[in-house]
C-alpha cells in the first residue's frame, strides 16, 4: 500500500542525498554508500558519518523507500545491501520537484578569521590565507580526479556538471584569497591593539 508523502515530510536532506546516490543503480552496503558519499557529497554537502548512514538507511527501509537484503557470500561476513525502491524514486522525484531550494548557509572559517584580522599581526592573517590556498589546491586536485573519472558517460552527466561547478568554485576561491593576500602584503595596515 503506497504511503502518503506527508509521512516523509520530516526526512532530512541527508536522506534524500543517500536516496539520490542509490538512484544511480548499484545495490550498496552501508559502508559502500558511505565511501561513495565521501567521494561525492563531501565536495558540496556535509558527507554523513557512518552512524548517520546506517540510521538513515534503517529509517528509509522502514518507510519503504529502500529495499534491503542480507548478502552472505561465502567467506565474507554477512552484510545488508540496499537499493532504492519504486516508492523511493517517487518520493525523491517529488522532493526534487515540489520542495523549494534553501539558500546555502555559508560557514567559512577563513572568512571568519579574515574578519577578525585586526586582532593579530597581518603576517598571521597572510599565513592563514596561504594555508587556505594550499587546502584549496588539494581539494581541487581531488575533485579534478573525480571529474576525470566521470568522463563523458551520459549516466553521470549531472554529477559531472556538479564537479565542474565545484572546480569553478575552487578556482574563484583561490583567485579571491590570493588577491586578498596580495593586498595585505602591499598595504600598511593600521596598528591594532592586540591586547584588547
Amino acid at each position: 500500500m503506497p504511503r502518503e508523502s506527508s509521512e516523509f515530510q520530516d526526512l532530512p536532506p541527508t536522506s534524500y542525498a543517500l536516496l539520490g546516490l542509490l538512484s544511480f543503480g548499484p545495490e550498496l552496503t552501508g559502508y559502500e554508500l558511505k565511501q561513495w558519499a565521501d567521494s561525492t557529497l563531501g565536495f558540496y554537502w556535509v558527507a554523513p558519518a557512518m552512524s548517520q548512514v546506517y540510521t538513515e538507511l534503517t529509517r528509509l527501509d522502514r518507510l519503504g523507500l529502500v529495499e534491503s537484503r542480507e548478502d552472505s557470500r561465502a567467506g565474507r561476513r554477512p552484510a545488508r545491501r540496499y537499493k532504492i525502491s519504486t516508492a523511493g524514486l517517487t518520493e525523491l522525484r517529488r522532493w526534487l520537484t515540489e520542495t523549494p531550494i534553501e539558500f546555502p548557509v555559508l560557514k567559512h572559517p577563513a572568512a571568519l578569521r579574515l574578519l577578525l584580522g585586526h586582532l593579530v599581526d597581518v603576517d598571521v592573517t597572510r599565513q592563514m590565507l596561504d594555508g587556505y590556498l594550499r587546502q584549496l589546491d588539494e581539494r581541487r586536485a581531488a575533485l579534478q580526479q573525480v571529474r576525470d573519472n566521470l568522463g563523458a558517460d551520459a549516466q553521470y552527466r549531472f554529477p559531472a556538471e556538479v564537479a565542474e561547478w565545484g572546480l569553478a568554485y575552487y578556482d574563484f576561491e583561490a583567485r579571491t584569497a590570493a588577491e586578498i593576500a596580495s593586498r595585505l602584503a602591499d598595504a600598511d595596515p593600521p596598528t591594532a591593539d592586540h591586547e584588547q
